[in-house]
Parts: C-alpha cells; sequence; structure tokens
C-alpha cells in the first residue's frame, strides 16, 4: 500500500526558509512523477512543483527562484526547499505521486493529479509578517 507521510512545516516569520520533506513507502521510486502540491483556506488545491525519476523539474511560474523540488532515491524520500517565504506561501502542503512519467502530466494541474494520484495527509506551513 502506498503511503506518503509530509514533515517539516511550521511556523515561521516571513523571509525565513522550510524545508518540507515526504516519505515515500510501499512505492518504488521508478517511471513515476512525484509533486507537491498547497492549498490556502478557502482557495483550490494548486501544483507548486513536480519532478520526475530523472530529477527534470517543473515549477509554478510564481514560486520559481525560492521553492526548490528534489529527491533523494536512496532515503524514498521528496523534499521542497522553500526560501524567502512570504504570508501568502501559507498553506497546508502535500505530497503527491503519480505512476507515470512527469511529461504525462505536464503543468502540475490538480484536476488531473487529483484523479490518479497517491496523496499524502499535508503538513501545515504557516508564515507571519
Amino acid at each position: 500500500q502506498v503511503q506518503l507521510v509530509e514533515s517539516g512545516g511550521g511556523s515561521v516569520q516571513a523571509g525565513r526558509s522550510l524545508r518540507l520533506s515526504c516519505l515515500a513507502s510501499g512505492y518504488t521510486f521508478s517511471s513515476r512523477c512525484m509533486g507537491w502540491f498547497r492549498q490556502a483556506p478557502g482557495k483550490e488545491r494548486e501544483g507548486v512543483a513536480d519532478i520526475d525519476s530523472d530529477g527534470r523539474t517543473t515549477y509554478a511560474d510564481s514560486l520559481k527562484g525560492r521553492f526548490t523540488i528534489s529527491q533523494d532515491n536512496a532515503k524514498n524520500t521528496l523534499y521542497l526547499q522553500m526560501n524567502t517565504l512570504k504570508p501568502e506561501d501559507t498553506a497546508m502542503y502535500y505530497c503527491a505521486a503519480v505512476r507515470v512519467p512527469c511529461d504525462v502530466v505536464p503543468g502540475i494541474n490538480y484536476k488531473t493529479w487529483v484523479q490518479i494520484a497517491y496523496w499524502g495527509q499535508g503538513t501545515q506551513v504557516t508564515v507571519s509578517s
């Protein structure tokens, strides 16, 4: 059974950094796409970044340069490094995985991912001004 467990969220002041982790189990890290999504209160869940088994990445345009997605295949762990955090980054952050390459689910589109992805329970990030 696939399990994704996020960690690393918390409350920080604007300008600080956080690194989120997502530990995957019951799931091999080959031929797949892993992604981070976030959902702020009252808003739809949106894609943040994804990474395929070869390490190719895609980012939401608004987050390029501040967020970095990476993975450690030996540890079955996905990461999201978030720098220069802003209050508008406050959200629940979710890890997700699909058993197809990222180019099959382009654009980190939640409406596509929600139909086929495995999801973690989320980790809360709160950024105060």
